[in-house]
């Protein structure tokens, strides 16, 4: 079975559109498939931390899409 087949849903939409809705939010307007293919990993991982833990890390979970994807948003 291909990992392309795996639907994960956070909440009531999918973690595919909360990505998407944080590249729209970032005015890229696209969801790069390789780079959101290449990082999955990472976000479902923080993901699955609590809030405690997250904020030991420094993060809330808001900040999750904003920490993977932080290489994007240097200029």
């Amino acid at each position: 079975m291909s990992a392309d087949n795996i639907r994960i849903a956070m909440g009531r939409g999918s973690l595919g559109q909360k990505i998407d809705l944080y590249f729209v939010s970032i005015g890229l307007g696209l969801n790069p498939h390789g780079l959101r293919r290449a990082r999955m990993g990472e976000i479902i991982r923080l993901e699955m931390h609590s809030d405690d833990q997250l904020a030991r890390m420094g993060l809330s979970r808001d900040q999750i899409l904003p920490h993977v994807f932080r290489d994007l948003l240097v200029g």
